[in-house]
């Protein structure tokens, strides 16, 4: 997979108290829009924070040399016991910055970060169905659909809709 100039630009690091406000200018539009993140949609800037910054999470920020933060992720093993040695990621990239490659310089961050933490595979639990952008990008990242839950999310339109659950082996490459 090739870089891009945009991709290059960015530096990837552990998120700090003072990236809150640039990752909530992210998250919020995401969550009110209500079309691809399992968040309520009235969620609270106390909310979505304990949720992003949740203790079982790592959190990363990609940041643009001139554009600041540009979005986040968050890393996480999928269970626990038996099952810890498969990782979890959310992303957000804010809606001014996509189509820049952010994204898949996010997921190809998490999934270094996840094998050098010893994870073995990267799961996603809830891929929403209609969000072709991701479910292309995911794919494109290495990720395979190996089940839907149908109906599983609703939209604010009220309809519901399938998510994906996306898999990864991590000793591949």
């Amino acid at each position: 997979m090739s870089s891009t100039a945009n991709e290059t630009a960015l530096l990837i690091r552990p998120a700090r108290e003072d990236d809150w406000p640039y990752i909530w200018a992210a998250l919020e539009p995401i969550a009110r829009e209500g079309e691809s993140y399992p968040l309520d949609q009235d969620i609270s800037e106390a909310q979505a924070r304990a949720y992003w910054f949740a203790p079982d999470k790592s959190v990363f920020v990609a940041v643009d040399p001139a554009a600041g933060v540009v979005g986040s992720y968050g890393l996480r093993a999928n269970s626990t016991g038996p099952a810890a040695h498969v990782a979890n990621a959310g992303y957000i990239v804010p809606p001014d910055q996509r189509g820049r490659g952010i994204a898949q310089t996010l997921c190809r961050h998490s999934l270094d970060e996840a094998r050098r933490r010893g994870f073995r595979a990267m799961q996603y639990n809830l891929v929403i169905s209609t969000n072709d952008r991701a479910v292309r990008l995911w794919q494109h990242m290495g990720f395979a659909v190996i089940g839907a839950l149908p109906g599983a999310f609703q939209r604010p339109n009220g309809d519901y809709v399938d998510a994906l659950i996306m898999y990864r082996s991590l000793l591949e490459d």
